[in-house]
């Protein structure tokens, strides 16, 4: 099967999963600025696969991948703090620490994908 759309990109499928329970799971939060900062970070991931993909060109898919693993990382980095805080429980830290590296080892193997071979 080939990819014609960013909604074929597994990556995008389960980015959009990460966001759909980061914020069903801080919904009722009342650290703000925790919360706003963690489903922002969430929803860029799927955002800027899907920008990337739409853009056309092997070389912006790959720039747009970067900026979704950056975001990636800012979740993961995010769930630490709010395990540390008490914001989520170990079992919700480990599900959604899983399921980001498995998103970053999916766009890793994109970026890959996509540099020229010599």
């Amino acid at each position: 099967m080939s990819i014609k759309c960013f909604e074929d990109v597994i990556a995008w499928q389960k980015a959009q999963d990460i966001a759909v329970i980061v914020y069903k799971e801080f919904k009722n939060n009342n650290d703000w600025d925790f919360r706003s900062q963690i489903c922002r970070a969430s929803v860029s991931i799927s955002n800027n696969i899907a920008e990337g993909f739409d853009r056309g060109t092997k070389p912006e898919f790959k720039r747009f991948l970067y900026i979704a693993l950056a975001s990636n990382s800012e979740v993961r980095s995010m769930l630490h703090l709010g395990l540390r805080l008490g914001y989520i429980n170990e079992k919700t830290f480990k599900t959604l620490l899983s399921q980001s590296e498995e998103v970053a080892k999916i766009i890793s193997g994109l970026i890959k994908s996509l540099i020229p071979k010599p």
